[in-house]
């Protein structure tokens, strides 16, 4: 848990330093995904995973894939070139908030008592304390708001894959190398038109390295360690670590870039926390049914039950490929 909260904490450490050596952020997007995917394909081959072959799991591939990885990256990278990347790493913990929300609006998240509904207010109002919009330096700009909309796109992906892509009988690690190659081929047809000029002509070594850890290590391995807590652990252990992401964020922001953490920003990441928190609690079941519990990824998801391997497998399926 330790390792996996360390490596996916981390990313937006490695976003910041990939940017100022010189790197876009669509070129990060690309890079990343690629090297996730090779990743996840060398360990899907060695247990004997296939890539999917029918059309139709392929297409809602290529949906996941946009709103799960290729937008939420690319927004990320946007962001960072203005937020510092432990505010980064806070904002995005909003994603079970927008999850909850979604769920609410469709009709497919049940049990939205009093305490959930405080959680929603507690988290979003620690989203607007971070933003401080009546100060001039808050974060009411576009770097933020880019941050907001990766983790809605976040949502909106768990949404998407817990209805079409869960259970669709492929093994997750074949699938999410497949969703990355397809987040790779989706950012790959951007760079013509989009943004791929870096900040300066050659990126340095320090950026070509950070992209690098971000890719194998915070995009391909974390989602295969993610897999392994849930099936060993279980569920509510993986969603802990959801709790982890913005301290380590903050704490490698801070001693590694020397960011500064203010009051507000802090008090604004307990509120998010809390909310979220909150957020998670369901009620408590009738003797005789298994308890709810969180699973995936943070943000991930709801998932009940976690009595048999075979359920945590299947809990599994809705992770994320490299979360942030």
């Amino acid at each position: 848990m330790a390792v996996l909260a360390l490596l996916w904490g981390s990313g937006f450490l490695w976003i910041k330093l990939a940017l100022d050596g010189g790197l876009s952020p669509l070129h990060i997007t690309v890079i990343r995904s690629l090297l996730g995917a090779g990743v996840l394909l060398l360990l899907a081959r060695a247990r004997g995973g296939r890539l999917p072959r029918d059309r139709r799991t392929w297409g809602h591939l290529v949906v996941a894939a946009f709103f799960c990885n290729a937008l939420p990256f690319f927004l990320q990278g946007i962001a960072e070139q203005s937020v510092d990347s432990g505010v980064a790493g806070v904002l995005n913990a909003t994603t079970p908030l927008w999850s909850l929300a979604i769920g609410t609006a469709l009709g497919t998240e049940r049990g939205l008592g009093p305490v959930r509904v405080a959680g929603l207010l507690v988290g979003f109002g620690g989203a607007v304390l971070i933003f401080a919009p009546w100060q001039r330096g808050g974060l009411a700009g576009w770097g933020g708001a880019a941050l907001l909309a990766s983790s809605l796109s976040y949502a909106v992906a768990f949404a998407y894959m817990a209805r079409y892509l869960v259970g669709s009988g492929s093994a997750p690690l074949a699938r999410s190398a497949a969703q990355l190659l397809a987040a790779a081929g989706l950012s790959s047809l951007a760079l013509p038109a989009g943004p791929a000029a870096a900040a300066s002509a050659t990126p340095t070594l320090g950026a070509v390295a950070a992209v690098v850890v971000l890719g194998v290590l915070g995009t391909g391995v974390t989602f295969h360690l993610n897999t392994r807590l849930i099936a060993d652990e279980g569920p509510t252990a993986a969603a802990t670590v959801g709790y982890l992401l913005p301290v380590v964020s903050v704490g490698l922001g801070a001693i590694v870039l020397g960011e500064r953490v203010g009051g507000r920003v802090l008090a604004g990441m307990a509120l998010v926390l809390i909310g979220v928190g909150l957020t998670r609690r369901q009620r408590r079941p009738r003797s005789g049914t298994a308890a709810p519990t969180a699973a995936g990824p943070p943000g991930a998801p709801s998932r009940r039950g976690t009595g048999s391997r075979a359920r945590r497998d299947r809990v599994s399926e809705t992770s994320s490929t490299g979360r942030n």
